[in-house]
């Protein structure tokens, strides 16, 4: 049961941080993310994430949901990952930083602590 209820709130987390961000880059209200990263644009990256959140959500305490709360964690690693730390918005965006770092460990220490209960 605890499962069930830390990825949901982890997940939800999780997508309510992308959505403001999502909408902010499309609004242009600063901070936002840039419109596009080397690898992908933006914003349909964060469309994907928020989609995977609630999969995760919707999903939660069955072995399709840890698997997304697993992709969900691993998506927002890239917007929020230990690598914003250097960004030069941190003094900016620190509490969304800090707020996905916990949902993220969280997801990851719930998910992987679980399984490691089950193989022992």
């Amino acid at each position: 049961m605890f499962h069930g209820i830390c990825i949901r709130s982890a997940c939800t987390m999780l997508a309510v941080i992308q959505c403001v961000m999502l909408t902010s880059l499309y609004f242009g209200i600063e901070p936002h993310p840039p419109r596009a990263t080397p690898l992908f644009a933006m914003a349909p990256f964060l469309a994907v994430s928020i989609g995977i959140a609630l999969c995760a959500i919707q999903q939660a305490g069955t072995s399709a949901g840890t698997v997304f709360a697993v992709a969900s964690a691993t998506t927002a690693l890239i917007s929020f990952g230990p690598q914003k730390y250097f960004d030069a918005a941190f003094s900016e965006i620190w509490i969304a930083v800090l707020a996905a770092q916990i949902a993220i460990f969280a997801i990851f220490f719930t998910t992987f602590g679980a399984y490691k209960k089950r193989s022992a």
